[in-house]
């Protein structure tokens, strides 16, 4: 079961992945570097990830130590490139804003804060890496979430409402509560020795990181142009009446 929700995880995010790109290499990707940034790296660690999972999956001697290492540092350099590409959304969503320096300042002074605290709480020398980093990365989304609220509040503040960056905040905001609640499942299946909860929870990540794909996806996409042979049926005038067009 768990291997099927990861080949579904890669047959669908793979092609999902790489229409985000050829989206953005259209121009987008000047203006959003870290949410490119972001999507290239996605791509490269799913790739690397399909030969490790597949060993592990296979029993492999040697291959679950190796798979968990990749899993967990993996986990983490994404719990990074989140803090910094909804900073970055929300230092462009305050460009216009007098008092931008110190929120800024306050929102990005205490994601940090609370990265810190948490790790220290979490972190545990003598454990198995899974054991404490399950509750650190499911506190971290929950930050991301909080930040990702603030940024949808500055956002729908606008006058001009920015529909690109609303998407990818929205797309963010899903996949970080997916990821806060499946995390939460799947520390409760530790405790209580259940796959029901397990699975429930890798499967909340799975969708939750496909409705990112998506909903990026359709930010980046460009529009749908008219096009300019269709002919345009006039209109009847009322001398005419309704029958007059065929």
């Amino acid at each position: 079961m768990r291997f099927a929700i990861f080949l579904a995880g890669v047959v669908i995010g793979v092609p999902l992945e790489l229409m985000i790109i050829a989206a953005m290499l259209r121009g987008s990707y000047r203006k959003f570097p870290l949410v490119f940034a972001y999507s290239i790296l996605n791509f490269l660690a799913t790739v690397v990830e399909v030969p490790a999972t597949v060993a592990f999956y296979r029993g492999i001697v040697g291959a679950e130590k190796a798979f968990a290492s990749y899993w967990w540092n993996n986990e983490a350099v994404f719990q990074v490139l989140n803090y910094l590409v909804v900073m970055s959304l929300i230092y462009q969503a305050t460009a216009e804003l007098r008092s931008r320096r110190i929120l800024r300042l306050s929102l990005f002074a205490g994601a940090l804060l609370f990265a810190g605290v948490t790790f220290l709480i979490h972190y545990n020398p003598g454990a198995v890496m899974g054991l404490w980093m399950t509750p650190w990365t499911r506190d971290l989304n929950f930050c991301s979430a909080v930040l990702d609220l603030a940024l949808w509040a500055l956002l729908i503040g606008r006058r001009e409402k920015d529909r690109r960056v609303l998407l990818l905040s929205g797309g963010m905001g899903v996949q970080f509560t997916g990821e806060a609640l499946g995390q939460s499942l799947r520390q409760l299946a530790e405790k209580d020795r259940s796959r029901v909860l397990a699975r429930s929870g890798s499967v909340i990540m799975l969708l939750s990181n496909l409705a990112l794909l998506y909903v990026w996806w359709r930010a980046f996409r460009p529009a749908r142009q008219a096009n300019p042979q269709a002919k345009v049926v006039p209109l009847p005038s009322p001398e005419q009446g309704p029958r007059a067009v065929q």
